[in-house]
């Protein structure tokens, strides 16, 4: 999963919230230079990301775009799951009910800032400032966002051809989506709670 549900999936919890939006920026054993709270919030994502890998939609998501980008592939579902989910309205029953969301997220990562990793220090403002978040419920935030992963991966060249996929089978990938996040929301709702009672 991208930015936007590993913040919806930290329920509205803080420290939770900081530790899961870090833990791509944190390695090895650095994980234990964090509060308690900020590791349990890493835990969560990793759990998260494995559930994300494993499940049936994404597996049957990953196939749309293995072909052009093998290993890769993974990277882009997770952008596109970001956008299904903003468009949700199980989730987010108005636009504005997204963006409220999305400034209370920022809000309370900077107020972690400190705490956080010098990169996503360093991101975070321009997250802030364009409203990442948000714009994931519109495809030209995905284009974007696909042309930054491009960007920062070692091999790969480009990505107009999966932002084409994207729309060329977007009716197949949000039928993924649809059937995948409601079983993850429940999984990380009940691994919160099992890493909240250790």
């Amino acid at each position: 999963m991208n930015f936007l549900a590993h913040a919806y999936l930290s329920f509205n919890k803080p420290g939770i919230l900081s530790g899961n939006m870090i833990n791509d920026y944190v390695k090895g054993k650095k994980k234990f230079d964090y509060p308690l709270v900020i590791q349990k919030g890493m835990s969560l994502h990793r759990e998260i990301d494995t559930f994300t890998d494993q499940h049936k939609m994404t597996v049957r998501a990953k196939q749309f775009f293995r072909p052009q980008y093998r290993l890769y592939a993974g990277a882009f579902v997770d952008v596109l799951y970001d956008h299904f989910l903003a468009n949700d309205t199980r989730e987010f029953s108005t636009e504005e009910a997204l963006n409220s969301f999305c400034q209370l997220t920022y809000t309370s990562l900077q107020a972690d800032v400190d705490l956080l990793p010098l990169k996503f220090q360093q991101v975070l403002p321009h997250m802030q400032l364009h409203n990442w978040l948000y714009n994931y419920r519109f495809k030209e935030g995905i284009e974007k966002s696909f042309i930054g992963l491009s960007r920062r991966a070692a091999y790969l060249s480009e990505s107009a051809i999966a932002f084409a996929i994207f729309n060329e089978q977007y009716e197949e990938l949000q039928n993924c989506y649809n059937e995948f996040f409601p079983e993850l929301k429940q999984f990380a709702a009940e691994t919160l709670n099992k890493l909240n009672n250790t």
